[in-house]
């Protein structure tokens, strides 16, 4: 059975990163080539060097590099993108007034030369756009697609660059847009100001996604708030507590906020339980200096 190999490349006005054959085995990173995806034949960019496969690996529905591509297509695409595209984006603004549409054109993207073309519009809900479909077909004799985007694919056709000063990650290398969640924030103890967390598509920020599986590993090793623990510092009810310095804010019962490490906890001497943070009460064990003795 002859190698097989892939190479990771970078295609379409919304920057879409998969993994696709190759068998040219000296394709390195910054390579533009022509791909077979799902959506027809169109230019990439490689991002990654080839790599083999093996043999047994199950690969459905992955998509393939035809070949590199010649100054010839990649000066008719420039052109397309230089001349056509605006002329096209024009056009289908007037028409979408004409009819009246509750949309708002994006972006105009053509695959390989023109054999298909495809409009990028954003709206709140959905929008009969059918015979603006007709009236772009007759114009253009290539096959529509109306694609309507959100705010996150908004973000990766109109901005560039993250308030970190670094190229979007979605523009970049993300394959998916995950969920994004304000406990991943809260986790990593993130100020909650929305102007600071959030990205250009105006959402959290993918970032906080990124060591959100490592805090919540460590988490897990420390106590919950409401814990009764005997320390080497004495004991307390858990109140607070620092996930990257493993440290542990209590509360002992003559008040006094005490914060030891991780490795100084002796036992949990109670389970996690509501009203954290007043101090260990009399349902305390014998381990609490409150009842013993």
């Amino acid at each position: 059975m002859p190698m097989r190999y892939q190479v990771t490349v970078r295609y379409g006005i919304l920057k879409n990163v998969e993994n696709v054959f190759t068998q040219d085995v000296d394709l390195r990173k910054g390579d533009k080539v022509v791909i077979r995806s799902a959506r027809g034949v169109e230019f990439g960019i490689v991002i990654s060097p080839p790599l083999e496969l093996n043999g047994e690996t199950d690969t459905p529905g992955m998509g393939e590099v035809l070949h590199r591509v010649t100054e010839e297509e990649e000066k008719q695409q420039e052109e397309i993108e230089e001349k056509t595209i605006p002329s096209e984006y024009s056009f289908c603004q007037e028409k979408i007034k004409e009819h009246n549409l509750p949309m708002k054109l994006a972006s105009v993207e053509h695959l390989l030369g023109s054999k298909k073309i495809i409009f990028y519009f954003l709206a709140k809900g959905r929008v009969d756009f059918r015979e603006l479909v007709k009236d772009l077909a007759k114009k253009y004799k290539s096959r529509i697609e109306m694609k309507q985007i959100g705010v996150r694919d908004e973000a990766k056709l109109l901005a560039e660059y993250q308030h970190c000063g670094r190229e979007l990650c979605c523009r970049t290398f993300l394959k998916n847009l995950e969920p994004v969640t304000m406990k991943m924030a809260k986790n990593q103890k993130a100020t909650l100001d929305p102007s600071k967390i959030s990205g250009r598509c105006g959402r959290l920020m993918c970032c906080l996604r990124y060591e959100d599986d490592a805090y919540e590993e460590m988490k897990h090793k420390l106590p919950k708030k409401g814990t009764l623990i005997a320390t080497t510092k004495g004991v307390g009810e858990v109140v607070d507590f620092d996930i990257l310095q493993q440290k542990i804010t209590m509360i002992s019962k003559d008040k006094k906020m005490i914060v030891v490490n991780k490795n100084e906890i002796l036992e949990q001497v109670r389970g996690a339980r509501t009203g954290a943070g007043k101090g260990c009460g009399s349902g305390a064990e014998s381990g609490c200096g409150k009842h013993s003795g």
